[in-house]
């Protein structure tokens, strides 16, 4: 498991980059359309709620990306109109986009190691 200081340096990298590249949904099953229809939320909303990630919403990571190689991927939830959301992010590639593989709804209850 990472450290509070591990997920802080991953969220601070996140964010600057996504600021600068943009973000890139992956879907590949439609659940995080189907999410995002289901919470009644826009895409640009889910952006939000993944800007204002914190350690708190930490679950887990790093995972390494072995399908993919893409490098590693952090986990993270968030209450998202009365409902758990799992969201699934990583920096991706140099000089690209940071990539959410994941945003739906929670399948399981998420444990949150640093939530207070």
């Amino acid at each position: 498991m990472a450290t509070r200081g591990d997920v802080e340096k991953f969220l601070a990298q996140f964010q600057i980059k996504m600021r600068v590249y943009g973000i890139l949904y992956r879907d590949d099953r439609g659940k995080n359309q189907e999410a995002l229809e289901e919470l009644e939320i826009v895409p640009s909303y889910g952006r939000v709620i993944i800007e204002n990630l914190s350690v708190e919403n930490y679950v887990q990571g790093p995972v390494i990306d072995e399908l993919n190689s893409l490098g590693e991927m952090w986990v993270f939830g968030k209450d998202v109109r009365k409902r758990e959301v799992y969201i699934k992010i990583m920096l991706g590639a140099e000089g690209c986009q940071t990539i959410c593989i994941s945003f739906h709804l929670a399948e399981h209850r998420l444990s949150y190691p640093f939530k207070r």
